[in-house]
């Protein structure tokens, strides 16, 4: 089954596999419920939402929605383990944990569907994938063409993460000097997490290469990146599953 879900200013795309076509089409449902919740908790452009409330410090975050909360916690994570690559505080207007909860969200989606009897699973939120069953081919387009494939991943679960240029052109700003991030063009990162992997992913395109001693770390372990660089366009990877170079 697919369907597409617009939502975030995006469109998230589901397809998903299982023996009972109606628990599915249930779960999807369920998904797109969920997808909406999000919306509310943490859009930076609806006045309403909890974010936008936290980010004018109407509310503190003690006071906000357990997952907000629990994402909270994670982008602190996150900005420790990259150094302050990635720092949602660091954003113009104050919080924006939009980073890493479009990958976190997609994972939930999958969790969702394994419950209504998912076995096979591919949501795309953006780029943002989060995967279950296999296997799973995904393709990672160059930021120059669209059309051109430059490389391709198989998975049989997950999370796969990219960020760089592509359609909103440089969108990614350095935490550390609030100018437009230099370090790569585009990266990679697959994992367990995919909220996590999000980040990752704009971390990178921040540090580039200075970012590949973040996955010597234990925390990383199960974590590898493919990236290309900036200036000259050659590509490296680290991490688990490929080769340190």
């Amino acid at each position: 089954m697919q369907r597409e879900i617009p939502i975030w200013g995006t469109i998230i795309y589901i397809e998903c596999d299982g023996a009972n076509q109606g628990q599915l089409e249930v779960g999807i449902d369920k998904c797109t419920e969920f997808f909406g919740e999000v919306d509310e908790i943490f859009s930076t452009y609806k006045e309403g939402s909890q974010v936008s409330k936290l980010r004018r410090a109407e509310i503190k975050i003690g006071d906000c929605h357990p997952d907000l909360q629990l994402v909270w916690q994670e982008c602190l994570l996150a900005k420790e383990l990259t150094e302050g690559s990635f720092d949602p505080w660091a954003v113009e207007g104050g919080f924006d944990p939009s980073g890493y909860v479009k990958g976190w969200a997609s994972d939930r989606a999958v969790e969702i569907l394994k419950e209504h009897g998912a076995v096979f699973v591919q949501v795309n939120a953006a780029g943002d994938l989060s995967l279950l069953g296999g296997p799973h081919r995904i393709g990672i387009r160059s930021p120059d063409d669209g059309n051109v494939i430059l490389k391709i991943f198989e998975s049989a679960g997950g999370a796969i993460a990219t960020s760089g240029t592509y359609e909103q052109g440089a969108h990614i700003r350095d935490p550390h000097t609030s100018l437009i991030a230099i370090g790569a063009r585009s990266a990679t990162v697959i994992g367990p997490d995919g909220g996590l992997a999000d980040a990752l992913a704009t971390a990178l395109v921040v540090s580039g290469r200075d970012g590949a001693h973040w996955f010597d770390t234990k925390a990383l372990a199960e974590y590898s990146a493919w990236v290309i660089d900036r200036h000259d366009a050659t590509a490296w990877s680290i991490g688990y599953g490929h080769d340190r170079d």
